[in-house]
């Protein structure tokens, strides 16, 4: 599942580098902090190996 948005996608990679113990658990902030817990390191591989270029900053809200 590729990431909708550099956020997403940066912010997984955050969150993988803690699942991996390269950095503190502690020093998430924001989404990352709930994808470490929730989601698997495969998960959160496929998010963060997404290419950024023609990505949005952030995903557009409905409605």
């Amino acid at each position: 599942m590729p990431a909708k948005s550099k956020a997403q996608q940066k912010a997984a990679g955050a969150a993988l580098s803690a699942k991996r113990g390269e950095t503190k658990k502690s020093e998430l902030k924001g989404p990352s902090k709930g994808m470490v817990e929730s989601m698997s390191e495969k998960q959160l591989e496929e998010l963060a190996e997404t290419k950024r270029k023609g990505l949005p900053e952030k995903k557009k809200s409905k409605g």
